[in-house]
Parts: structure tokens; C-alpha cells; sequence
């Protein structure tokens, strides 16, 4: 026997994990129908008290527009005819909001109220609704203000040319650099996603990559630690024996002087750069990244530039020598992954099969990673 409280909390399950179809659907969603599981002859003899109870609680329940319960008669040899109810009926996702109630309802009312204000603002298509489909948490949870103020912006740009421009140069009330970097992502989708562009043509920010020249022969100008650009990096001439590139900063930071070497930090983006620049074309790239799905796609992307890149410590042996530092990787990254040589995939494929493990850079003792590092240099003649 299904009771009020247990078809509300179904209905609000079934409202959480369909919200943003529903949300954004042209056509009629279908009715949804929770049977309610009334007793059977045999239950309602058994445990009268408790039947004739829920019986009264459907009875009394106060249902909003749209919902609707269906009795039927049923006729019992021992205890006679009896009305109960069968099924709960819910025409169509607002009576669904309303007896769900909650959270999950209110959410629901905010995000039609601003899909209608996007569509009102931006057009009807498919990909319209695709980008809603996509950021539709997004376009939920964020302040009122911050809503308009993104709705605003994508209105302004669908109509208006920007190309060249950057953020601090757009003439928009509210929007400045800070916003747009925090905003551009979502904005930027919506705008070409009404437009058909292929890009904003807004000029982004050039990102810095960190590079420590570990020999001070090789120091240009007498600084050894520095971030540039990309177009800066590219006139780099160290002349390096090999080129570290390490995913953790801390690693990167904690390496002593080392004769013709040069480490770079290689988090994420920062790899197609490394990946492009002349110089470190020159000599032998050792890369080390954690031991998780990140580092060994970041170790993919590397390899998808230099097919050389030796890697260090991210082998089966490494990961099975540090079990007590392994910790649970929250958001593995997946994905096939060309790139990797047999021990690598071996390692990737054993964190998989252990729940998504991770073993962190900084979770490998110092003089252990030191130690790998001089052997990998050494094997490729640096």
C-alpha cells in the first residue's frame, strides 16, 4: 500500500530526474500514473485496522489541480464490498510540481519560468533547447539578478558584433571582465546557440604557463621562474638538454637545480601549449602527472603533440607501492585513450577495476619521485 507521503516523494523523484525535458519539451508530456498497491482480500483480513487507515488517508488527502486518485470496488468474499483506491493520476509536470511540493517543486517553477524568458529573449530551435537541456541546473540555481543579467548579455551579443573586442569593451549594464569569465561559458552557448555562429569572436585572455629554468647556464635574463604566454613562450630559446612537464605545481616548484633541465607546469589547457612551442621540440620531454584519469588524459592530450613523451611513475608498479595513499577519485574523466603505451593503460585499467582510485603527485615521497626522474633522464641521454 502506497501512502500519500510515499507517491509524493515518487513523483518528486520522477520530477528531478526529468526536469529539464520536461522543462524544455514542445510536445504534451504524458500523464504520469503511480499505482497505489491497494490491499488484497487477504492483507485487509488479516490487518483490517491498517487498511481501513489508509483507506481514510487517500480519502482526506487534499490533492492540488491535476491529480486525481481512481477508486474501485472491489468485492471480498469475507468482509464484503470495499472501495479503495488503485491509482494516482497526474496530468501533466505542474500537477506533479504541486504534489511533489518541496525543493524539487520550487526548482521546477524557476526553471519553465526561465526557459519561457530564454526562448522570449533568444528563439525557439533544436539547439536552443539542447543548450537548455545542457545548463539547465545552471540556469536553475543562479540568483535572479545574475539571470538577467546573463539573459541580457546574450541578447545584447546575438545582435550586436563583437568580434575583436574584449571583455572589459562590451557596452553591457553589469557586465564586466570579471562577470563575463565567470559567465562567458554559459552565455557563449546560449548565443551561439540562437545565432548559428561558430564563435563569439570576443578576445579571451591568453593564458600564462609556468616554467622554472632549473640550470642558471639556461636562465634568459637572469630570471629562472616565471609564467608567459603563449606567443612570449614561443620565442624561448633555452637551449634544454630535457624539458619535465609536471600536472602538480608543487612538484614543479620543489625542483632543485638540475644542469640543462627545464620543468614547466602542465596542468590541463597548459599542455596544448607546451605541446606547440618550438623549443621544447628540441630535447627529450619527461612528463609526470598523477596517478588518475586526469593525469593520464593529460599525459593523451601531451602525446597527441609529442609522440615522444617519456612518462615517470605512472605504471601498475608505482600505484601498487603507494596503496595507502590512494584516495577516491570523485570525478573520474572517460574515454579512450589512444595515446598511452601498455604499462600506462595497464595502471589506468587497474584504478578503474579499484572503484576509480587516484593517487596523487605530492602523495609519492620526494627522494622516491627524485630518484625515478634522474633514471628517466638518464635513459634518454640528459
Amino acid at each position: 500500500m502506497i501512502t500519500v507521503r510515499e507517491a509524493r516523494d515518487r513523483a518528486e523523484q520522477r520530477l528531478r530526474r526529468a526536469m529539464t525535458t520536461w522543462a524544455t519539451s514542445i510536445v504534451p508530456v504524458p500523464a504520469m500514473t503511480i499505482a497505489l498497491h491497494p490491499p488484497t482480500e487477504r492483507v485487509a483480513r488479516v490487518d483490517a485496522s491498517a487498511a481501513e487507515s489508509w483507506v481514510r488517508e487517500w480519502d482526506a488527502a487534499e490533492l492540488p489541480a491535476g491529480v486525481s486518485v481512481e477508486w474501485e470496488t472491489r468485492a471480498w468474499r469475507s468482509i464484503g464490498r470495499q472501495r479503495v483506491p488503485v491509482r494516482l493520476r497526474l496530468q501533466d509536470p505542474f500537477a506533479v510540481a504541486s504534489f511533489a511540493r518541496g525543493e524539487t517543486s520550487r526548482r521546477w517553477r524557476t526553471l519553465t519560468g526561465r526557459v519561457s524568458r530564454v526562448r522570449d529573449a533568444l528563439g525557439e530551435s533544436d539547439e536552443i533547447t539542447a543548450t537548455i537541456r545542457r545548463h539547465g541546473a545552471t540556469l536553475t540555481d543562479v540568483s535572479p539578478e545574475r539571470f538577467n543579467q546573463i539573459l541580457a548579455a546574450s541578447a545584447w551579443l546575438l545582435h550586436n558584433d563583437v568580434e575583436g573586442m574584449r571583455p572589459r569593451q562590451l557596452p553591457i549594464r553589469g557586465v564586466d571582465s570579471k562577470w563575463f569569465g565567470a559567465n562567458r561559458g554559459l552565455v557563449s552557448a546560449l548565443v551561439l546557440a540562437a545565432g548559428g555562429r561558430e564563435a563569439l569572436g570576443i578576445v579571451a585572455s591568453d593564458p600564462l604557463v609556468r616554467v622554472r629554468v632549473l640550470d642558471p647556464d639556461l636562465v634568459p635574463g637572469g630570471v629562472s621562474d616565471f609564467a608567459a604566454s603563449r606567443e612570449q613562450l614561443r620565442g624561448l630559446g633555452p637551449g634544454q638538454r630535457v624539458t619535465f612537464v609536471f600536472e602538480n605545481l608543487e612538484s614543479v616548484l620543489a625542483m632543485p637545480p638540475w644542469p640543462g633541465a627545464v620543468v614547466v607546469h602542465g596542468s590541463g589547457y597548459a599542455v596544448d601549449v607546451i605541446g606547440e612551442l618550438p623549443w621544447v621540440r628540441t630535447a627529450p620531454v619527461i612528463y609526470w602527472g598523477d596517478l588518475d584519469s586526469d593525469g593520464f588524459a593529460i599525459l593523451h592530450r601531451l602525446r597527441s603533440h609529442l609522440p615522444e613523451v617519456q612518462s615517470v611513475l605512472m605504471d601498475e608498479q608505482t600505484l601498487l607501492a603507494h596503496r595507502d595513499l590512494w584516495v577516491s577519485d570523485p570525478t573520474p574523466a572517460t574515454g579512450s585513450l589512444t595515446n598511452l603505451t601498455r604499462d600506462e593503460g595497464t595502471a589506468r585499467d587497474r584504478l578503474i577495476r579499484e572503484g576509480h582510485a587516484r593517487l596523487e603527485q605530492e602523495r609519492i615521497p620526494w627522494d622516491t619521485a627524485l630518484a625515478a626522474l634522474r633514471r628517466a633522464a638518464s635513459a634518454v641521454g640528459a
